[in-house]
């Protein structure tokens, strides 16, 4: 991890294109120092025993089951058509 000294908020806010009065950089700076040794603080905790894991809540799957049925024939399905030839549904073009 950098330290505190490696990241400067001024030369980050040039390249950003952000203009900072030296009193914000100034803020910004103890702001960022504060979050690295926060994340350095982080690092200490021992999570050996801790299982790894993308959500912190359980997830299971609420789909039903995949099961085989009857559905609409394709006589069915283009009942209702507006227009249709030859087994197929005829819609506007949308593509030259």
């Amino acid at each position: 991890m950098a330290r505190n000294s490696d990241l400067d908020v001024a030369y980050v806010a040039r390249l950003a294109r952000i203009n900072l009065t030296d009193a914000e950089a100034k803020v910004f700076q103890k702001q960022l120092s504060d979050v690295l040794k926060y994340v350095e603080k982080l690092h200490q905790a021992d999570v050996s025993h801790v299982e790894a894991a993308a959500h912190a809540l359980p997830i299971y799957n609420v789909f039903r089951e995949d099961v085989q049925r009857d559905w609409f024939t394709a006589e069915e399905a283009l009942g209702n058509a507006p227009r249709q030839a030859n087994g197929l549904f005829i819609v506007p073009k949308v593509v030259e």
